[in-house]
């Protein structure tokens, strides 16, 4: 029986008001790494910059999950009416751990808000709302429907195209914000109809980076949605392997 890997999981937090300031986590984030056969690791927003080095020490990857928008004011942008920010407290500790896992090249999958760290933390931009930058820009989310969804363009031979295959594909979209300038290490994996960028990996074939703006660990996910989950932690399991073996 193979070791399972250990995944790092970062937390959303906040204050809520019949119990102060919790971190907390959406399940279908450590279920779905449950299911691909990793075992998930949260960790809260750790305030030493030595600490979250330690914690990271142990793991074999890492999970940089969604939530609200970063800070534009951080990034010598400005508040947009739709900009919803997230507590400084988590952003503070994301920042950090997008900057070591990049110094590291430590295996990771952003997801929704994630993908967009690991653009920002590598030189690249964002469009603070959808509208504003993409004229021809369909619906990236729906407030009556946290479950809409809409389709995707696949890059051949990527990250994404070993993930989905052949076929129709429909992902879960509630993004307003979007990669307006892709980081210079990265590649689109796959974009929306509409073409803005959907997923992103590494150029570099010695950093395992995923990156998806659609959220592949909804409650609506689909057994399809799961591959995401289970091809990158697979891709750690291999990785770990060719470096035992060349150590």
């Amino acid at each position: 029986m193979r070791r399972k890997p250990l995944i790092g999981l970062n937390t959303d937090f906040g204050k809520v008001e019949t119990k102060g300031y919790v971190a907390e986590i959406p399940a279908g984030y450590f279920d779905c790494l449950i299911r691909a056969q990793a075992i998930p690791v949260a960790i809260p927003p750790l305030v030493s910059r030595r600490d979250i080095e330690q914690a990271l020490d142990v793991l074999d990857g890492f999970v940089l999950i969604g939530g609200d928008d970063l800070d534009p004011l951080r990034d010598g942008c400005y508040h947009h009416p739709t900009t919803r920010v997230m507590h400084p407290r988590r952003e503070d500790f994301d920042r950090i751990v997008a900057k070591i896992i990049a110094e590291r090249q430590m295996p990771v999958l952003g997801i929704g808000a994630g993908m967009q760290l690991m653009n920002v933390s590598q030189g690249g931009t964002l469009s603070l709302n959808i509208r504003d930058d993409f004229a021809n820009a369909m619906d990236h989310r729906d407030p009556h429907d946290p479950y809409h969804r809409h389709g995707l363009v696949v890059t051949p031979r990527s990250f994404i195209d070993r993930v989905y295959g052949e076929g129709e594909i429909r992902v879960a979209s509630r993004h307003h914000m979007a990669i307006l300038d892709l980081a210079p290490v990265f590649q689109v994996s796959a974009v929306a109809p509409d073409g803005i960028i959907e997923a992103i990996e590494s150029q570099d074939p010695d950093w395992l980076a995923i990156g998806v703006q659609y959220h592949p660990e909804c409650e609506a996910a689909s057994a399809l949605d799961l591959r995401v989950f289970e091809e990158f932690v697979d891709e750690v399991v291999r990785r770990k392997g060719a470096q035992r073996v060349a150590a």
